[in-house]
């Protein structure tokens, strides 16, 4: 007797479909009236004077525990790759916190190329690059306030060159850094990625924080613009 046979009917899988978000307008005075805007400025701001308060007071520290004038004994602090789990870690923890409200740039660099992308409008990224520096020069200040004859004395946790290297050299680690960590960024908000994968949104802080610990653990260097200019002004 003959076995009834039966086909498999071929499976259909389901695959999102994905469009492209348009481009965000050059210039949208609407969002000027709407309090989510507001509320992201804030957010860039407070992040920034976060991010520039804990990490300015690491390196200080780091160059109070291994200055060998003020302690014959000093010990080796947190080193060169505790630095950089500051920085990276700060970056990847207010990332978290910030992207549901800002984006979380943090950085005029990344706005600057959310920018370029049409990922966001003009307006917004010059308040941004605006909040963000205005977040950066008071977080310093509130490091100059509370540990003043430290700042002072460590010449206020600021970008120096090397011995040995020139200001070309510096400039192209600076430059380097800052591309690696756009890329990243962008890499890790890539619609085509969050449409595809749904977890995607939820891990996008981790590959960014894990970029800024990596180019400063190879270059001991800032990424971030905000940053260097927050040096530049609060040592005048």
């Amino acid at each position: 007797m003959g076995k009834d046979m039966e086909v498999a009917e071929p499976q259909s899988f389901s695959v999102k479909a994905y469009h492209d978000p348009p481009p965000a307008p050059l210039v949208d005075t609407e969002e000027l009236g709407k309090w989510s805007f507001y509320r992201a400025l804030i957010a860039e701001f407070i992040a920034t004077l976060l991010f520039l308060y804990i990490t300015v007071l690491t390196v200080i520290g780091y160059k109070s525990q291994t200055d060998p004038t003020k302690n014959a004994y000093a010990c080796g602090g947190v080193g060169i790759l505790g630095i950089a789990w500051a920085f990276g870690g700060m970056i990847f923890v207010l990332v978290y916190c910030t992207a549901g409200i800002s984006g979380g740039h943090i950085n005029p660099a990344v706005t600057f190329g959310m920018l370029l992308a049409r990922r966001v409008s003009l307006i917004r990224a010059v308040m941004y690059m605006v909040v963000q520096c205005l977040g950066a020069i008071c977080g310093v200040g509130l490091v100059k306030a509370f540990q003043n004859s430290y700042y002072d004395r460590y010449g206020g946790g600021a970008n120096e060159l090397t011995a040995g290297y020139s200001t070309g050299t510096g400039l192209g680690a600076e430059i380097i850094g800052t591309f690696v960590l756009v890329y990243t960024v962008f890499s890790a908000t890539d619609p085509k990625r969050k449409a595809r994968d749904s977890y995607i949104p939820i891990l996008a802080p981790l590959p960014i924080g894990f970029a800024v610990f990596m180019v400063h653990l190879a270059t001991i260097q800032s990424p971030a613009p905000a940053s260097t200019r927050r040096g530049a002004l609060e040592l005048l």
